[in-house]
């Protein structure tokens, strides 16, 4: 039996009494669909399904049970502090709570809307979500609050911001900017923000128009002026001028025309400001076109951008996400086959240089982890959506956790044997790879550095096994082992089992706050693993 305790986030485990202190709450299961979609204890990587209020069990109880303003706290918390995998989950949230019958829940909800949707793209999504749960809530959408809402979005903005944005992003899910202030009839509250309103609602003429032989306060100025370059690179068919307004005033690709990025030059223009996230993200198809050619100069500045420590610090790249970036590059195609490149060396060694810089950029948790690696099974498949070896991911999971936290033990286990492995600072990706398939394979068996811990008196917060066995054909419960570690050594002891090549299976049928199933990896899987560790799902 185990020890009595708290229900609550922080679990206090204790030698006596008894009851179930791992039992899940309707709180918990509302954490987990924010963080990753889902109540369930399955994290499923790379899985970008449509939100639906069959998924939203736990937050329909609590909304019933009147604690709706609590819940919009706990989407704000998960949406602003990066906890959450998807912030699709949480505008969903949020938009179901804007249609609840309580008053103070839907004032919560609309309160927070600017907080959550921070961009046009978001805002699109909330309303197309309120628009889906209208007939299932039987309510309305266009009422006084939402059209307040919508007002004070528009109206609170900075000028050149909202400039940017509703040029950047003009529409998405069937909704506009025009049909939003149509909609929820805005009025300016201050002149910049009226002329970003007609810009959008009648057109560039009908602004100059307004504008002219006025006299225009500084920031409407501005305005015009940027909207102005918008319009004029949207009418220009000449190069040279496409490239000057491009690096004059940062435009982006989205504010171009489909025939302007037909240019090798227009890239290149665009790559120098780009965000290092969407550098990574087209590297393949750049070489593919040219516009990175070895050796050029051009290839030359985005290596550096690349291992620029404080380009990585400052766009937050965590190493996982160079790591997919540099595999996918190495691969030499794309997903469809339809782009084919060939890597280049200069930009391959760069990445490489970049995957150790970016472990700065780690915050600890401060708890204290086993990361244990199955190696009965070969580690030679692939992780499913990427184009890395179930090897090279396990060994860069544990070299992640080695590096970042304080108090981390790194197994490699097969029938019978654990054999703890040393990563340490100065290992390459490929030497802690050897270094944890080194052992003799044999057959799965789960338990066995849950045991290794208890056998060595080791406290351990969370376990974090991965495998790559696809039946998890364990020949004993790892469930019963946790159990019993967590009696022995006093600790909230937790269980996170990565199937590397899993397609969504779950450890047990028993329900326990402390355990989680990842089904193939990805860079959610670590917000979701830390989420856990943090008793915050």
């Amino acid at each position: 039996m185990e020890p009595s305790g708290s229900t609550s986030s922080n679990h206090t485990l204790n030698s006596t009494g008894g009851g179930c202190p791992w039992e899940i709450s309707d709180k918990d299961r509302l954490c987990r669909f924010l963080c990753y979609g889902s109540e369930g204890d399955v994290y499923t990587a790379r899985e970008e399904g449509r939100v639906s209020l069959e998924n939203a069990g736990a937050l329909l109880s609590l909304l019933q049970e009147g604690r709706g303003s609590e819940v919009v706290e706990e989407i704000k918390r998960f949406s602003q502090d990066g906890r959450a995998v998807r912030l699709s989950t949480s505008i969903f949230a949020l938009a179901l709570c804007s249609q609840h019958s309580e008053l103070k829940t839907r004032q919560a909800a609309f309160k927070a809307l600017k907080e959550i949707c921070r961009d046009p793209a978001h805002l699109f999504s909330f309303i197309q979500y309120k628009k889906e749960l209208k007939e299932g809530m039987n309510c309305g959408i266009w009422g006084r609050a939402l059209r307040k809402a919508l007002s004070d979005w528009y109206n609170e903005q900075d000028a050149m911001s909202l400039a940017a944005a509703v040029t950047k992003c003009k529409q998405r899910g069937g909704w506009s900017h025009q049909d939003l202030l149509r909609l929820s009839h805005t009025k300016p509250a201050r002149d910049a923000i009226a002329l970003i309103s007609k810009y959008v609602t009648k057109g560039w003429k009908e602004v100059q128009v307004a504008c002219a032989d006025k006299e225009n306060s500084e920031e409407v100025v501005k305005v015009l002026s940027y909207l102005e370059v918008v319009e004029k690179v949207k009418h220009s068919c000449d190069e040279t001028e496409v490239i000057n307004l491009i690096e004059e005033h940062k435009l982006e690709r989205e504010q171009l025309l489909t025939d302007h990025l037909k240019s090798k030059q227009v890239w290149r223009a665009l790559l120098k400001e780009m965000p290092l996230h969407s550098v990574l993200k087209i590297l393949g198809k750049m070489t593919s076109n040219k516009i990175l050619e070895s050796g050029s100069s051009e290839t030359q500045i985005i290596c550096d951008r690349i291992q620029s420590e404080s380009a990585l610090k400052k766009a937050k790249i965590h190493p996982f996400s160079i790591l997919l970036a540099s595999e996918n590059y190495k691969r030499g195609q794309g997903y469809q086959g339809k782009t084919k490149w060939e890597p280049d060396s200069s930009i391959l060694k760069a990445m490489d240089s970049a995957f150790y810089r970016s472990f700065t950029n780690l915050e600890p948790v401060g708890k204290r982890f086993v990361v244990a690696v199955d190696v009965s099974t070969s580690l030679s498949s692939v992780v499913p959506g990427t184009a890395i070896s179930t090897a090279v991911a396990a060994a860069a999971i544990a070299m992640i956790f080695a590096r970042t936290e304080a108090d981390v033990h790194v197994l490699a286990f097969s029938e019978g044997t654990v054999v703890p492995c040393s990563l340490s600072a100065h290992m390459t990706l490929a030497e802690a790879t050897a270094e944890l398939v080194k052992i003799p394979s044999g057959s799965t068996d789960c338990t066995l550095p849950i045991t290794w811990a208890s056998d060595k008196g080791k406290s351990v917060d969370v376990f974090i096994i991965l495998t790559n066995n696809p039946l998890w054909t364990f020949t004993a419960g790892p469930v019963e082992s946790l159990k019993k570690h967590r009696q022995t050594s006093g600790a909230n002891s937790k269980l996170v089992m990565c199937g590397l090549t899993s397609i969504g299976h779950a450890i047990a049928d028993t329900e326990d706050r402390g355990l989680l199933s990842i089904s193939g990896f990805d860079l959610g899987a670590f917000s979701v693993i830390r989420n856990l560790a943090q008793d915050l799902i």
